[in-house]
């Protein structure tokens, strides 16, 4: 039977080339801040600052020091490298039709 005083996470880093996905055991009360640190990803990505990086739980974006609850999976978000708004309004300034699932 699980520990009701510890709450099982994942923590999720897309990238292009590969998805790393971790799993923790943090304690109750724990914080996304606590739960990317619990998982050991940084060790596998040092660049990650955990003063500047974005993420969220479930595709929602969340501050670091959101609460977890069990089974949440935290997702830590890349940079965008250009702005959505501004490539539509290029593609549509140059005519373009973007197709389906094209981004």
């Amino acid at each position: 039977m699980a520990n009701p005083d510890t709450l099982t996470i994942e923590v999720v880093y897309p990238l292009p080339h590969e998805q790393l996905l971790m799993k923790a055991q943090v304690s109750d009360g724990s914080t996304i801040r606590d739960g990317i640190q619990a998982s050991g990803i940084l060790k596998h990505y040092p660049e990650l600052n955990l003063d500047t990086l974005e993420a969220g739980i479930f595709g929602k974006l969340a501050k670091l020091d959101t609460p977890l609850r069990e089974r949440d999976r935290i997702e830590i978000y890349r940079p965008l490298i250009a702005d959505p708004k501004a490539v539509r309004k290029q593609r549509a300034a140059e005519g373009k039709v973007m197709k389906k699932g094209e981004s």
